[in-house]
């Protein structure tokens, strides 16, 4: 089968988020099954030399973008089985930021009409072209129209994931045809029209053959408006074409018997390795080595969503206990001030990381015991695996793909890869992370075999690329 996957970023080229590693590695896992897999990115400043010195320049060619024709050049690099198209034009990539821009809408329109006309130019028939939020929202609208049009596109069908909801892509109606190109008539309440703007995801929602989420308990969740943001209706009428699938994540690099980021290798069977990893940890967080003592850790983006106003709340209750706790990532300023001042009120104990860093990120994974997550949504998460993957156990409130990925520890089975709660509500946050820190204080067998069904759990894209397959296979007859 021909897939064309269209995303805004894919790792490793660049990222900002979960959806670059998913357009890494899905791709990937689908061209290992024998399907024919083209990736199409915009070629953004910030993608390295190292990657620009293994591409090849293909052709150039004019969009067609309403009145604009503005020139399209396409490079291509061939990695891991995976043909990756770049979209060269400097006027809306040569940036510094990939997102953010007063005229983003012009840009990402301009890189849907790219993904639409270059297999016309490229003399490639995808049976699928998979599209991802809202930046790539246009390409099953301007699908409809050009599968008459261009004779590669004739047998093709369309699948759109939402990764995340909160961002659709809304502007005004005024840009409907002077800047997308299309008629009035997809100003209607079954397509792009929304309470007098235009909605780029409402409209792909409707357009494409199928939609699919990032897990299954965020498909169920987009019910609801406090999780659907306005789209709960989009979501019901579409509901018989869309389904959740949870992400995986890439298990060759996450892997604790390889990656030489860590201070010491170990795995399931030989978990001696992170005792060291944790000493390595301390040190480098300024925390006292304390082997006996579990560190509870929390990367992340420091928002709202991610349920950091709960972890602010429980914060001195959490440090009553005999714990040690490490926080790395950047946010909104009164969670970075809430976390510096916790720094300093509990020394060789408490520490803040106020920055992003690969390496110390590893080092957490590695070394950390508890990895803390208690999102007030998170449509899948794919933190809470990496740390699964490294012996670190999750504790999550049960939504989206946290709900998903970890089960619950049941003490009279021995079943279980975390601890989760189901409440957004602080003392509930404190019980099971006490639970947690009882478990590993007064029963380490109980904790390692916990561990261990952690770091066997089957998060590789395989399967995932599997359930995506059979999508494919429906919406297309093959």
């Amino acid at each position: 089968m021909n897939i064309f996957f269209a995303a805004s970023e894919v790792a490793p080229f660049i990222k900002t988020g979960g959806l670059a590693d998913v357009a890494g590695s899905l791709p990937q896992a689908l061209a290992r099954q024998g399907h024919d897999v083209r990736v199409i990115l915009p070629l953004y400043e910030g993608i390295g030399e190292d990657w620009r010195s293994q591409m090849t320049y293909l052709q150039c060619f004019h969009i067609h973008l309403a009145w604009r024709t503005p020139y399209c050049g396409i490079f291509e690099l061939k990695k891991d089985g995976v043909t990756y198209y770049f979209v060269d034009n400097e006027y809306y990539f040569k940036r510094r930021d990939i997102y953010g821009h007063y005229d983003d809408a012009e840009r990402f329109a301009f890189f849907c009409r790219a993904v639409i006309e270059s297999p016309g130019h490229l003399g490639f028939c995808p049976d699928v072209i998979h599209c991802n939020d809202w930046q790539t929202a246009l390409v099953p609208i301007y699908l409809l129209e050009e599968r008459g049009n261009v004779p590669e596109l004739a047998n093709a069908k369309s699948v759109f994931t939402i990764h995340n909801i909160e961002y659709q892509g809304r502007y005004g109606r005024e840009l409907l045809t002077d800047l997308f190109g299309l008629a009035d008539g997809y100003f209607h309440e079954h397509m792009l029209s929304y309470y007098g703007d235009v909605n780029l995801m409402k409209g792909a929602i409707y357009a494409a053959d199928y939609v699919t989420t990032v897990s299954p308990t965020y498909a169920a969740e987009l019910r609801y408006s406090f999780y659907a943001h306005g789209l709960e209706g989009v979501i019901a009428d579409n509901a018989h074409k869309l389904r959740g699938i949870l992400n995986g994540i890439d298990t060759v690099r996450y892997d604790p018997w390889h990656d030489k980021g860590l201070t010491k290798l170990y795995n399931d069977r030989q978990l001696q390795g992170k005792k060291a990893c944790k000493a390595a940890l301390q040190r480098m967080a300024g925390l006292r080595e304390a082997p006996h003592v579990p560190v509870v850790a929390c990367v992340s983006r420091l928002v709202q969503h991610k349920g950091f106003d709960l972890v602010v709340d429980a914060l001195h209750s959490i440090m009553d206990m005999d714990v040690q706790m490490v926080v790395l990532g950047t946010g909104s300023w009164n969670y970075e001030e809430a976390f510096r001042n916790a720094a300093k009120q509990y020394p060789g104990r408490f520490s803040a990381q106020i920055m992003y860093s690969d390496a110390f990120s590893t080092a957490i994974y590695g070394g950390a015991d508890l990895f803390l997550m208690p999102s007030v949504a998170e449509p899948c998460g794919l933190s809470q695996m990496i740390a699964m993957r490294y012996g670190t156990l999750p504790v999550v409130r049960e939504t989206g793909g946290l709900k998903d990925s970890v089960i619950p520890w049941n003490a009279g089975t021995g079943e279980g890869t975390g601890f989760t709660f189901a409440n957004i509500d602080k003392n509930d946050l404190l019980c099971v992370l006490h639970q947690a820190v009882t478990l590993y204080h007064d029963d380490p067998k109980a904790w390692q075999t916990l561990q261990k069904n952690a770091m066997t759990a089957d998060f590789s894209w395989d399967r995932s690329a599997g359930d995506y397959r059979e999508i494919y296979g429906w919406i297309t007859g093959k």
